[in-house]
């Protein structure tokens, strides 16, 4: 009976399921779109039980189409978007709340508290990660504090948090597992990545009771079985990581040095930095990669918050397209940039600015600029965030960049990818497979039940599908850089 391995991409704005067969070749793909909620400026929500139903819906819809049952399923790996926090009542699986996002900034007020206590080093310390709304403490802590009788359901031990690929396995297993992996916990700002274990003084210091924490276990092993109603036979769990670290090991990132970048609905940069944490002084992150079998692989992070989603913007806030894929044409429809740069600071600025106030600015507007150059400016202005985080990572890695392997639905943009290379001035590769997050989770999953046999068996099914070399006038690159960094000066608010 032929087997395959079933991914579970459940992302910022979709629930995807990709089944692989074992050329790492997707076979089916389902996709469904969910409701983002807003219920306050700089709010974001997600409903736990849509992301569920629409989660559960496009499996049963991939393995359908791949006309397969659960019997041919070898394992289930799982990546997903990080940092969004469930708080959901251990009895009754019911959530005590929306999922808070991971682009939620309602926490600022609350983490510039913290700052001003003096916080920052230890915090960076323990967790690699700076003090801010992103991670999931502080929203953890929001709940707790904020729907009433959290608190003192969580004290009396009532009460289960995870992030969503814990609250995928839960429902997967009707309750029986409460897990997370090590790559998705480093993003809670509440696990030590030295000790790969939560951190009794940060759970003290954020008011988080322990038993709410789900067990911190490797990126790579069975976690337990499926109950839920979706397969007749019960099926492996057994890979698991946050969408980035997913992403980074489907591009075959292994060796130390190694750089991906995904462009989503924000922009995530990584670098393989090899078996021992890169503290970064460059405002970068450090977070585990992934842990397989009892080798522990860290990387480096620049995190942009607006990347794909600026296009959304473009098509929804401003109309100038009718839908995301029309950009590049009309973005191509002028020679250049007339001199306009857009800085999406839409939900603040990621790295290596860390600005949580800033909003989103463009700038060089004149009489002749036109839809297309903000287009254009747009596609532009991530590239050149991309381009902010490689000049940080080189510093900290004391390394300059080889080459950048990219992948997400906007790599697919050829004018932005040569324009990153052109700023860049190296090499921007794109693979066979740009569904490198969840091949990655596949990857994982299928390494734990023997579906492959080595990272090496693996390493041969990545191939490239274009490259981008640098053919842009050096002067020209500089001086477009010299007004990105003008633009990004005029946007910051510190």
């Amino acid at each position: 009976m032929d087997q395959y391995i079933l991914a579970l991409d459940q992302g910022t704005s979709s629930s995807r399921a990709i089944v692989f067969d074992h050329d790492g070749n997707p076979i089916s793909t389902s996709q469904k779109e969910f409701t983002q909620i807003f219920p306050k400026p700089g709010w974001v929500e997600h409903n736990p039980k849509e992301i569920w139903s629409s989660q559960a819906g496009v499996v049963a819809e991939a393995i359908t189409l791949a006309g397969i049952n659960g019997s041919n399923i070898a394992g289930i790996g799982i990546t997903n978007q990080r940092e969004t926090t469930i708080v959901w009542d251990a009895e009754t699986s019911e959530p005590v709340y929306n999922a808070i996002v991971w682009q939620d900034r309602r926490t600022s007020e609350y983490c510039d508290t913290l700052k001003a206590q003096g916080l920052v080093d230890k915090i960076r310390e323990k967790t690699g990660l700076i003090i801010d709304a992103y991670f999931s403490a502080t929203k953890i802590r929001w709940i707790l504090e904020n729907v009433p009788g959290a608190r003192e359901r969580a004290e009396a031990g009532k009460l289960r948090f995870g992030t969503v690929d814990s609250w995928l396995v839960w429902n997967l297993t009707k309750g029986e597992v409460h897990v997370t992996d090590v790559s998705n916990a480093s993003r809670t700002m509440l696990f030590n990545i030295h000790t790969l274990e939560w951190d009794k003084e940060l759970l003290d210091l954020f008011g988080i009771p322990a038993s709410m924490m789900p067990k911190a276990c490797s990126s790579s092993e069975i976690y337990g079985h499926t109950k839920s109603t979706l397969f007749a036979h019960e099926v492996p769990v057994a890979g698991m990581a946050g969408d980035q670290q997913a992403a980074l090991f489907g591009q075959m990132c292994t060796e130390p040095g190694a750089v991906k970048n995904t462009y989503g609905t924000g922009c995530f940069l990584l670098m393989n930095s090899g078996e021992k944490p890169i503290m970064s002084k460059n405002n970068l992150l450090t977070t585990v990669a992934w842990k397989i079998g009892d080798k522990v692989n860290y990387a480096l992070e620049g995190s942009i918050f607006v990347a794909g989603s600026v296009v959304q913007w473009l098509r929804d806030g401003l109309g100038i397209i009718r839908s995301s894929s029309e950009v590049e044409a009309l973005a191509s429809s002028v020679p250049d940039n007339g001199g306009v740069y857009f800085v999406p600071a839409l939900t603040g600025l990621g790295a290596p600015h860390w600005d949580q106030y800033a909003k989103g600015s463009i700038n060089g507007i004149t009489r002749g600029t036109t839809a297309a150059h903000i287009a254009r400016a747009a596609l532009e202005g991530i590239a050149f965030q991309t381009m902010d985080i490689v000049r940080a990572m080189e510093k900290d890695a004391g390394v300059p960049l080889k080459e950048l392997k990219v992948d997400g639905g906007a790599s697919r943009n050829n004018l932005m990818m040569q324009f990153q290379a052109d700023i860049l001035g190296t090499a921007v590769i794109r693979p066979v497979v740009t569904e490198t997050t969840a091949i990655g989770a596949a990857y994982l999953a299928g390494l734990a039940v023997g579906y492959w046999s080595s990272l090496d068996e693996i390493r041969s099914q990545w191939q490239v599908e274009r490259k981008f070399v640098p053919c842009m006038d050096e002067a020209a690159a500089e001086s477009a850089c010299l007004g990105w960094a003008d633009a990004v000066g005029r946007t910051l608010t510190k």
